[in-house]
């Protein structure tokens, strides 16, 4: 079957983290095998990953049957998704093993064992290990702790989600999927989507579904929306108040868009010494959409707060819910440090990540950090409280608008 993903895009590594795909240049279902079981356990809530397998031409019916047959030796059951396509001319296995919900998942060690003595995997950087006693812990910990984005919906209808807006999804990011998404009825296309959860029958669609393909999410999850207030005077004179909503891509670039219109100004700086004038901003809109654009994917939508923009004469801040993993020291957020242990959202992440708007890798802080000093701006400032209930991006003005 297609896959809901755009294959040239992973294989170049423009979708993933590194830690999320692997390349197999030759068969060997025992380490694929081990790297689906790993995916699966998802240790980090980064949504899995993809492992590409080089195939011999009219090989790859025999070796997805092997490999399906193989993988109902994982426990508890777990059966990945899978795509035979051709990249470059040479034929391509691509396996889909999104994080699962009943992990840890345990498989095999070896195939040459009579009793199949069987081994928890994760994920380790690029590299698919054999967990440790420390690691299984923290599998036993994870039980039931399903990411909020990855659970169903039981107050909602899979026709809730409308398959116009799942196909203009496929269609933005170039997955095959699209063309069948034309034809398909919304369950069907939803199954393929991995967007359900429940028994056979009895299916509710999943929250990051409805965050995405519903036109209205606010119903289900109120605080999925986005306020900004421009306060360009102390006293509130001339105000402006904007609410974005929708689905979360939708806000997310209706909301960089008026930033990049009406908030966002340029200055041009002539200098004796040079003939090349500089170019400078009072916010560099790169800097703008990483921070936005991580506060959408790290925020918590059940918690009831929205994210909240508000401009005044020498800030740009943004402020959401919750703040920073416990893991993180107060020192690493003070030297603008923050390296997530573990993440928010699993399927949020995935979609954002398909659709460009976010990078993924630990790149958000770094890419800000670069932004604004190109543009001769103060470092962006990182605020939480003690209990990390919130964070708080603050982009200073650059100078030169203070003037």
């Amino acid at each position: 079957m297609a896959l809901p993903i755009n294959i040239t895009e992973l294989i170049n590594g423009r979708l993933t983290d590194s830690s999320q795909i692997e390349f197999m240049r030759d068969v060997n279902i025992l380490s694929i095998l081990h790297s689906v079981c790993a995916f699966a356990n998802d240790i980090d809530n980064c949504g899995g990953g993809y492992i590409i397998v080089g195939v011999e031409k009219d090989s790859s019916d025999h070796i997805i049957k092997e490999l399906l047959q193989k993988c109902k030796l994982i426990e508890p059951y777990y059966i990945p998704l899978l795509e035979h396509t051709k990249y470059k001319g040479a034929d391509i296995i691509v396996i889909w093993a999104p994080g699962g919900d009943s992990r840890p998942y345990s498989c095999p060690i070896a195939f040459n064992s009579k009793n199949l003595e069987k081994a928890y995997y994760i994920r380790k950087h690029s590299n698919t290990i054999c967990a440790d006693k420390n690691q299984e812990k923290e599998f036993f910990q994870l039980i039931n702790n399903i990411p909020f984005d990855n659970q169903a919906n039981m107050k909602a209808k899979i026709e809730d989600m409308r398959v116009s807006l799942i196909s203009d999804y496929l269609y933005t990011i170039g997955s095959k999927l699209y063309d069948l998404s034309l034809n398909l009825p919304v369950r069907e296309l939803a199954a393929k989507m991995h967007l359900l959860k429940g028994p056979s029958g009895k299916e509710k669609p999943i929250n990051a579904g409805l965050m995405f393909f519903n036109e209205r999410p606010h119903i289900y999850f109120p605080s999925a929306r986005i306020e900004l207030v421009d306060k360009p005077d102390p006293k509130g004179l001339g105000k402006t108040e904007k609410i974005f909503t929708g689905p979360l891509d939708r806000q997310l670039i209706d909301a960089l868009s008026f930033i990049q219109n009406y908030v966002i100004t340029k200055k041009i700086i002539k200098s004796s010494k040079k003939a090349e004038a500089d170019h400078i901003f009072n916010y560099p809109y790169r800097a703008v959409k990483e921070a936005l654009s991580n506060a959408v994917y790290h925020k918590s939508y059940n918690i009831s707060k929205p994210i909240y923009i508000t401009i005044t004469p020498d800030k740009f801040e943004i402020l959401s819910f919750p703040g920073p993993d416990s893991s993180i020291s107060d020192e690493d957020i003070a030297n603008c440090k923050m390296v997530a242990k573990r993440y928010q959202n699993r399927r949020i992440g995935d979609f954002l990540k398909a659709l460009k708007l976010v990078k993924g890798q630990n790149t958000g802080i770094p890419t800000m950090l670069n932004a604004m000093s190109q543009n001769g701006s103060p470092a962006p400032i990182f605020e939480t409280d003690d209990k990390r209930s919130y964070l708080k991006v603050i982009l200073p003005i650059h100078e030169k608008f203070l003037e």
